[in-house]
């Protein structure tokens, strides 16, 4: 088995680390991340200049673009074989919700998705990142799970495990995306040459955290898996556009 490892946070961060650390012995691992953080970049690719790829001492391969470049390059001019599966992670800090639009880390798993290959995106839900060797373990038990299953066609999940112990979780539950509230507004600020500038706000709190969704079951120690799909299309809306143009 082939697995392509990914992230956003670059590739020195810890939570790629303890993946690779996780996953060695189940297959042949290639890591191919950005060279610096890139969280939030969603799923933009660089066209206004070439990439390059270079390789770190720990082996790990490093590219200077985002996520979705990451997986691109790899799967469509660097490996010789298709791998059979992406894995995106560990994200320090949570993708749930409205989240999952801006991750980066989702973003490289969408990509190999996209490719044709299952693809899984795991975060380690807080900012603390105590417990990644909790969320190394759930990624490796969904690994295994997803080889069991012999999985034909693509898949997308969006996995986000809670910051504890492993002994302290609650299972794996399988739920939806909830909703956050509107992000706080940006931050104004000066520089030390008077010059005035924003950093984008904290992302607002969450709405709707009902039973059954992402936010839900993190809060209750649940490992939380979400599939996804890309289609954008709102179909409820169709009739009502077609209506406009028919008046």
């Amino acid at each position: 088995m082939r697995i392509l490892l990914s992230n956003d946070d670059g590739y020195f961060a810890p939570g790629i680390c303890h993946l690779a650390d996780a996953l060695v012995d189940l297959a042949t691992i290639t890591v191919v991340a950005p060279e610096r953080d890139r969280s939030g970049a969603s799923n933009s690719l660089t066209l206004d200049r070439p990439l390059s790829l270079k390789q770190a001492t720990s082996g790990f391969y490093y590219v200077n673009g985002t996520p979705t470049d990451c997986v691109h390059l790899a799967v469509t001019g660097m490996l010789d074989e298709l791998p059979d599966m992406v894995v995106s992670g560990i994200n320090h800090g949570a993708n749930m919700g409205d989240d999952t639009i801006y991750s980066g880390t989702v973003a490289a798993a969408t990509e190999g998705f996209l490719l044709g290959v299952p693809s899984i995106a795991i975060s380690l839900c807080s900012k603390t990142g105590e417990n990644f060797a909790t969320a190394a373990r759930i990624a490796r038990e969904l690994v295994e799970l997803l080889q069991r299953r012999a999985v034909r066609e693509p898949v997308l999940l969006n996995v986000n495990v809670p910051d504890v112990p492993y002994e302290q979780l609650r299972g794996m539950v399988v739920t939806r995306l909830g909703k956050r509230h509107k992000a706080e507004p940006v931050v104004r600020t000066l520089t030390p040459r008077n010059e005035t500038v924003f950093w984008v706000g904290a992302a607002g709190e969450a709405q709707d955290a009902g039973e059954g969704t992402d936010f839900h079951a993190v809060l209750n120690n649940q490992v939380s898996i979400t599939p996804l799909q890309v289609d954008l299309t709102h179909n409820a809306q169709l009739s009502l556009v077609r209506s406009w143009l028919a008046k």
